[in-house]
Formats: structure tokens, C-alpha cells, sequence
């Protein structure tokens, strides 16, 4: 890779590590919060602060990287044509480093409460949760499409309708599944709390749901042709 293509990526991964970190610190964050202060946050608070995190993020840092702060999204644009290979992997572990890097903050400044705003599927039910995983996750990608990629969608509403889809997702399906949709948000607290039961499906389940949306999103724009 030339020097100044590395310059470019390390540039750009470098913002995915910075705005992940921020959408893991104020959303799980807010979890933690809410754990300490006896419900002060709330439901639809913690919802309303990952709604809001992504969408401000999206506009702060979007111009840069393309504000991906997931690796299932990062794999969706690569596997649609619209990523170059050469930038997956150093966006995924930008990505991972940003969610660690703020869970670790976390557990310093607020102790271990709240499992550090891990994501466990509720009473044990993986399965339901591992589906509920895909058709979130498909969901969102189908917005990152219509909204942030197609030419003919309205210009400047992108961070609007990804923040809000990430928003009333986490509402109404946060207490069943913790709404992570991202593998990176899951790894954070994961690992640095050590609390690894079904971990694994907080990854697979969002790639699956990201690449049926990839699928989904070719066919409504013939074969991406519309988009560009």
C-alpha cells in the first residue's frame, strides 16, 4: 500500500475507533447510569442516548470515515461494492478498540454494575434473541441503505433516520435482546467484564442481518445501479 494510502486509512480508521468509542461510552454508559442512580435514566432514556450518540456521530465524523462504528455494517458496504477490502479489517479492530478502550473507562469511573451494559439474551433465550438479532440488525441496514447510500434519497437526513431507527429499536426490543445490533457495542463490555454467555450470537446474528439487507436493498435498486 503507498504511504499516503496508508496515511488515508489509518486517518480513517482512526475516527471509526474515536466515534465507536463515544456510541459505547454514553450508550452503555447510560445503562450503567441508570443501574446507579435507581431508574433515573430510564428505558427510553437509555434508548433515546444510542439514538442520539449514533446520530451525532454520523454527522461529526461521517465526512471522514463514512461513520460505520460496526463491523456489520463495514462487512455490508464491503460485500455490496460500496468498501474496499483493504479497509475491513482495519476498521473492524478500530471499531473493537474504540468499544474496549470505553468499556474499560467505564468500569473505572462507574465499578462493575449493570454487567457494564453487556448485552445478554433474556432468560437464557438465545434463539430468540439470536433471530430478533438479525431482523434488528436488517432493519438498519436496510435505513444505512435508503437513506445514507441511495443518490435519490433527501440529502442530509441520514444521521436523522439511522439515529432514530437505532433509537425506537433499542425501545421496543432492548429488554429482550439488548438491541446491540453492532458487534463491536457487544465485544466492549464482553470483554472487559468478562461476561461472555452467547457472545457469539451478538456477532453472527447482526452479520446475517446486515448481509439480508445487502441482498434486499440489491434487488430494490437493480442490482445497486439506482444508488449511484
Amino acid at each position: 500500500m503507498k504511504p499516503f494510502l496508508k496515511e488515508i486509512v489509518c486517518r480513517e480508521a482512526f475516527a471509526e475507533a474515536v466515534g465507536t468509542f463515544i456510541l459505547v461510552f454514553a450508550g452503555t454508559g447510560a445503562v450503567m447510569v441508570n443501574s446507579v442512580s435507581g431508574g433515573a435514566v430510564s428505558h427510553i432514556g437509555i434508548s433515546f442516548v444510542f439514538g442520539s450518540v449514533v446520530a451525532a456521530m454520523i454527522y461529526c465524523l461521517g465526512h471522514i470515515s463514512g461513520a460505520h462504528f460496526n463491523p456489520a455494517v463495514t462487512l455490508a458496504f464491503w460485500t455490496s461494492g460500496f468498501f474496499p477490502g483493504y479497509r475491513v479489517i482495519p476498521y473492524i479492530l478500530a471499531q473493537s478498540i474504540g468499544a474496549i478502550t470505553a468499556s474499560a473507562l467505564l468500569l473505572i469511573s462507574l465499578g462493575r454494575v449493570a454487567n457494564l451494559g453487556a448485552t445478554i439474551p433474556l432468560n437464557n433465550n438465545w434463539l430468540q434473541s439470536f433471530v430478533l438479532e438479525i431482523i434488528l440488525t436488517f432493519i438498519l441496514m436496510i435505513v444505512i441503505f435508503g437513506s445514507g447510500l441511495d443518490r435519490r434519497a433527501h440529502v442530509g437526513f441520514a444521521g436523522l433516520a439511522i439515529g432514530l431507527t437505532v433509537g425506537l429499536e433499542a425501545a421496543f426490543m432492548g429488554p429482550i435482546t439488548g438491541a446491540s445490533m453492532n458487534p463491536a457495542r457487544s465485544l466492549g463490555p464482553a470483554l472487559v467484564g468478562g461476561i461472555w454467555q452467547y457472545h457469539w450470537l451478538y456477532w453472527i446474528a447482526p452479520i446475517i442481518g446486515a448481509q439480508l439487507a445487502v441482498i434486499v436493498y440489491w434487488y430494490l435498486s437493480n442490482g445497486f445501479r439506482d444508488i449511484k
